[in-house]
């Protein structure tokens, strides 16, 4: 009994985390198993855009996933009539399919079947399977145990990225592997690859994409499906460090380092001890703090600032970057050995127009659902010329731009009905008129130059610093940092 209430204290811990949806609900299988003295469990879901059942989660060695028409064998009839099903002898039942047997070579010769539901009475999502009780056939305790957690895992799966898209019809729809992160399409199929790929591993890796792409909730990812998951994830904006703090930031100080430090403060690198420490925007970096940090990257090695002691932390370093930061290194304003250091494996994150429409839609329908619950709306539907705006528009803000539109839509559509007039109206960026353009002498060294451009921008911003850093694609503290550099 105590393994059966584990299973499900465990089950919900996961839930805000960025997990491996096949990994999660597979090891729920095993611990099922377990639990109930049974040779292997199963867990198929209603699939709802397909209409069919799928074992995309299961203890099935010999094959990836088994897919089968609802109505047919055990499972099919559970899922279609949502009604638990015992069989004790599976040979002699006739309602019994022996066709997944023989595609795996397994023989069944009991098993107990219950629907997966959120609540009593509501529609199937899905059917929880045990097979061969050691010693014997299922009992009545094992019927009541298997109701309850089919329940549990109804809950479950509503609180994650594979839930229903309408909740009053049956069946779950699949976003994507990761419980949190939605995309189907072909231009995250190798992102996920390379996530799965480099979890299994401590090797650092660098995120590469435009702004508003993920690249945060994807190194999350990373860590959340590596062996240190249980230890912190700790993250460091680049952009919003001033240049003097970033040493003190990363790496800490002792009292009385500088002025204001009246106690010793850990960095976010022994803060990250065991775990993962994500360097967002890490060109921004100031060439100075660069030595610093190549240092611990070489040796796990650092001093607080005003410390004399020379401290060590065990620290995986993940790092995203929307810059060109060959041409950084080129102009000398990256180090070339941390860059190498740090892209030991590289993942490029697709921006969302290499996502291609239906990702588009996809992610809208995901956003509308969450920005529903969360403000009291009723469920979003979308007027046809607002899916055509959606999947037309160019989104240099990315998903980030997407979410914002949706939310906004959502507050605006008291009834839930989303039409064109919605959506925000997309701002060109302001055009500079013709003999205004800026004109530079030659002979300016590149950070004068880059000075001057983010000058010009913010005055063409009528002063505004936050929409300068709109459309130079940086942080709003990266253009004061560069106006203050003069």
């Amino acid at each position: 009994m105590r393994h059966r209430l584990s299973l499900l204290v465990d089950l919900a811990s996961l839930l805000p985390r960025e997990v491996d949806l096949d990994a999660l609900l597979t090891e729920a299988c095993r611990r099922l198993a377990a639990a109930m003295e049974a040779d292997r469990a199963t867990l198929w879901l209603v699939d709802a855009d397909e209409g069919d059942l799928v074992s995309r989660f299961a203890l099935l060695p010999e094959v990836p996933a088994l897919r089968q028409p609802l109505g047919r064998g055990i499972a099919g009839t559970v899922a279609r009539d949502g009604e638990l099903m015992r069989v004790d002898d599976a040979a002699a039942d006739a309602r019994f399919d022996s066709t997944n047997d023989e595609l795996t070579g397994y023989r069944t010769r009991s098993l107990l079947a219950a629907p997966v539901r959120e609540r009593r009475g509501g529609p199937v999502r899905g059917v929880i399977q045990v097979l061969n009780r050691r010693g014997g056939p299922f009992d009545a305790d094992d019927e009541r145990y298997l109701r309850a957690l089919a329940l549990q895992i109804g809950h479950v799966l509503s609180l994650t990225t594979l839930r229903a898209r309408d909740e009053s019809r049956p069946g779950v729809v699949f976003r994507g592997p990761f419980n949190r992160i939605v995309g189907r399409s072909r231009a995250m199929d190798a992102v996920y690859e390379r996530i799965l790929l480099a979890a299994g591993t401590d090797a650092r890796v660098l995120l590469r994409g435009e702004t508003g792409t993920g690249k945060t909730l994807l190194a999350r990812a990373i860590h959340v499906n590596s062996a240190r998951q249980a230890a912190p994830f700790v993250t460091v904006d680049c952009t919003t460090l001033p240049a003097q703090l970033v040493e003190s930031e990363l790496f800490g100080h002792e009292r009385g380092a500088f002025t204001g430090a009246d106690k010793r403060v850990p960095g976010r690198v022994e803060i990250a001890r065991g775990g993962t420490l994500f360097l967002d925007e890490v060109g921004e970096l100031p060439p100075e703090s660069q030595g610093k940090l190549l240092r611990f990257l070489q040796e796990g090695a650092f001093e607080r600032v005003g410390g004399r002691e020379t401290l060590r932390a065990d620290v995986r370093v993940l790092a995203a970057t929307h810059r060109d930061l060959e041409a950084d290194v080129r102009a000398g304003r990256f180090r070339e050995d941390l860059y190498y250091r740090l892209r030991v494996v590289e993942l490029e994150v697709p921006s969302l127009r290499e996502r291609g429409p239906d990702e588009v839609e996809r992610l809208a329908r995901h956003f509308a659902e969450r920005f529903s619950g969360r403000h009291g709306r009723p469920a979003t539907t979308f007027d046809p010329e607002a899916l055509a705006t959606l999947r037309g528009h160019h989104w240099p803000g990315n998903v980030r731009e997407l979410e914002h539109w949706i939310e906004s839509a959502v507050v605006l559509a008291p009834d839930g009905h989303v039409g064109p007039e919605h959506l925000p109206r997309p701002r060109a960026l302001r055009s500079i008129p013709p003999g205004t353009g800026l004109e530079l002498p030659l002979g300016l060294d590149l950070e004068e130059v880059r000075r001057r451009y983010v000058e010009a921008t913010v005055a063409r911003c009528e002063g505004n610093q936050s929409e300068a850093a709109r459309q130079l694609g940086v942080g709003r503290n990266t253009v004061a940092r560069i106006l203050r550099s003069e």
